[in-house]
């Protein structure tokens, strides 16, 4: 099941080890098959707040996801980025054509609403 690595980027200092960063992530995506899906557009919030960027990269699976993060390929360029900018990275699997939002309630702890 496809597996995304996804940074919500808050403020990000553009300079010269951003510059580098940009060039080299490429280089560490394509052994594990990692795909930019969402990267560089400002998105259109339609509630709350979203400050930022949201960089959205797509692998065939969590262990290549996981794999790449953890690469020495990728750590060696990843303080770039994290000395230039502020946000959050996370590893979240993906759901196929066939889920429905009603699947989730299996997995969920249902209250009872206040009375």
């Amino acid at each position: 099941m496809t597996a995304y690595a996804i940074a919500h980027l808050r403020s990000v200092t553009p300079n010269a080890e951003i510059v580098e960063y940009l060039q080299r992530i490429d280089a560490t995506l394509a052994p594990y098959g990692g795909t930019f899906v969402v990267h560089g557009d400002l998105p259109e919030v339609l509630e709350g707040e979203f400050p930022g960027h949201l960089v959205v990269i797509g692998f065939p699976g969590p262990e290549e996801a996981r794999a790449w993060y953890r690469s020495p390929e990728y750590q060696a360029i990843l303080p770039l980025r994290t000395r230039n900018s502020d946000g959050a990275a996370i590893i979240v699997q993906g759901v196929g054509p066939e889920h429905l939002a009603t699947d989730v309630i299996a997995g969920l702890p249902i209250e009872e609403p206040a009375r």
